[in-house]
């Protein structure tokens, strides 16, 4: 009975992992859309579908790091600047990719872009520490969404929402959590609606991962940030020990953070190409 029971557990996962391995065809033809490619996960992935022959339209927030980015890939990558927290700068790189993708739609649509900064215990913060993370991370998001949900539909493509592990737990306090768990709730809530067109929905949940927004200096140095910033009664609730041995666990984090970035774009990768994708 039990030799027959895990010969069914290891059958079904077989057929899964067979499944989700189907590749969509003409993928030469096809279009997405990245969102925060000055560096990091959105960066490599740009570059990444750009080998595999995609027709990648990577969005940036500074020129220089879309000028890096052109330098680093073929001619079919198209670069333009959007800052997610701007009406008009998402209405502007909307209309850029309907300008492209023309009659045949957006196939992807990879939200990415965000920041964790600022960030630290909840009263340390104000209410616009915290809104300054939810408007590009949750609020953002939403909005560049909505304004490419149109091109994406026409294609029934995909759309992949870069989350984390962190939107499950909170490791620390301030706006990141937050904002990560609502992409999630966004994102289930997309993923009903969507289905109807034909449209899949992702969520990438990364965890530690070594960025220029996640080494361990740049954290020590938001606490710090925040730090300074408290009032005097704040510093006095916590002292001066506990700054010191909070640091020192965010200075730890950093020896046990991956390095290989490929684990996350590779994930993103696989819920734009594959037939069948996995939905987290």
């Amino acid at each position: 009975m039990w030799l027959y029971l895990a010969g069914l557990v290891v059958l079904y996962h077989l057929l899964r992992w067979y499944r989700e391995r189907q590749v969509v065809s003409h993928l030469q033809d096809k279009y997405v859309f990245i969102t925060g490619c000055d560096s990091g996960f959105g960066n490599l992935l740009a570059r990444q579908l750009d080998m595999r022959g995609m027709r990648v339209l990577a969005a940036c927030l500074t020129e220089k790091g879309a000028e890096q980015l052109r330098n680093q890939t073929s001619g079919r990558l198209e670069t333009v600047i959007l800052d997610v927290t701007k009406t008009e700068s998402i209405v502007a790189a909307t209309q850029w990719v309907k300008e492209r993708v023309g009659n045949k739609g957006l196939w992807g649509l990879v939200n990415n872009a965000g920041i964790c900064s600022p960030t630290g215990p909840n009263l340390w913060l104000n209410k616009e520490d915290f809104a300054k993370i939810l408007n590009v991370n949750l609020l953002g998001m939403i909005e560049v969404t909505l304004n490419m949900i149109p091109a994406v539909r026409k294609a029934r493509g995909r759309v992949v929402n870069v989350s984390s592990v962190m939107g499950r737990v909170a490791f620390f306090g301030g706006g990141y959590c937050i904002s990560k768990c609502g992409v999630q709730i966004f994102s289930d809530s997309l993923r009903r609606e969507l289905s109807y067109f034909g449209v899949k929905v992702a969520i990438i949940e990364p965890g530690y991962f070594k960025t220029a927004m996640t080494k361990g200096d740049s954290w020590v140095l938001y606490f710090k940030e925040q730090w300074g910033k408290t009032s005097t009664e704040v510093k006095e609730i916590y002292g001066e020990n506990f700054l010191a041995s909070y640091l020192k666990i965010v200075a730890a984090l950093d020896q046990h953070c991956s390095e290989d970035l490929f684990l996350v774009t590779d994930c993103m990768e696989h819920a734009l190409i594959s037939c069948h994708p996995a939905q987290e």
